[in-house]
């Protein structure tokens, strides 16, 4: 099974990847990981990759789909999520056409929604240490000194792109980029939609019910 995921920031995409990989043996394949193992192994699209980001330019699509290429190369078997791509619409068609090669395609799409305010309230309640970079949620995992790192003493600050304008801004743009790529993926009849005004635990049972459903039980449709 290959599942795709997507979630705009501060929807909890990660912490439901971890748990399908702990819970349900999934293989997590994050474009971020593949780009920097290929870097740190020096292979010919690692060196390709590294003259892009030591420039601070996007990686074209063709350098990632070589990289999500050569994992289906290798002959894994495992239960995959995809996490970070595709992130366009030409990167799907270009996944699609890359899977169908390996005789295999896209099952399901899961897009973990949530609304902008929410993504404010959970953003905006992380903190980190200015000395030792321990991370703290005010909401679920508070210092037990108000604005103290417990581990180190130092001083807890809220990072500029955790302000809410800054939040708001970036839950736009992923929005406005990410509309068409879930619009392709509704037309195929794929994409299933979690609404995270639900607890963590009826989240995650609504993702078990879209996997074991077969993709198309436990859902709701995105409007």
């Amino acid at each position: 099974m290959i599942i795709v995921l997507l979630g705009a920031p501060g929807a909890g995409k990660g912490t439901q990847a971890k748990r399908l990989v702990e819970k349900r043996g999934f293989g997590h394949v994050s474009t971020g990981d593949l780009l920097r193992d290929a870097v740190s192994r020096g292979t010919e699209l690692g060196r390709r990759a590294d003259e892009y980001m030591k420039g601070g330019r996007l990686v074209p699509d063709e350098i990632v789909l070589g990289l999500v290429e050569e994992l289906f190369e290798a002959g894994t078997s495992a239960d995959i999520i995809l996490d970070g791509f595709p992130r366009t619409v030409p990167q799907a068609e270009g996944l699609d056409a890359l899977l169908s090669k390996h005789e295999t395609a896209v099952d399901c799409v899961v897009f973990i929604d949530i609304t902008v305010d929410e993504a404010i309230r959970r953003l905006s309640s992380r903190v980190s240490c200015s000395d030792c970079g321990a991370v703290y949620n005010l909401m679920w995992k508070p210092p037990a000194t108000d604005g103290v790192c417990d581990v180190c003493g130092g001083e807890l600050t809220r990072r500029s792109d955790d302000e809410p304008e800054a939040i708001e801004r970036r839950f736009t743009e992923y929005h406005a980029a990410t509309k068409p790529l879930t619009d392709y993926y509704r037309s195929r009849g794929i994409l299933r939609a979690v609404d995270t005004s639900l607890t963590s635990e009826e989240i995650q049972s609504e993702i078990d019910g879209i996997l074991d459903g077969g993709c198309g039980c436990g859902t709701r449709e995105t409007g």
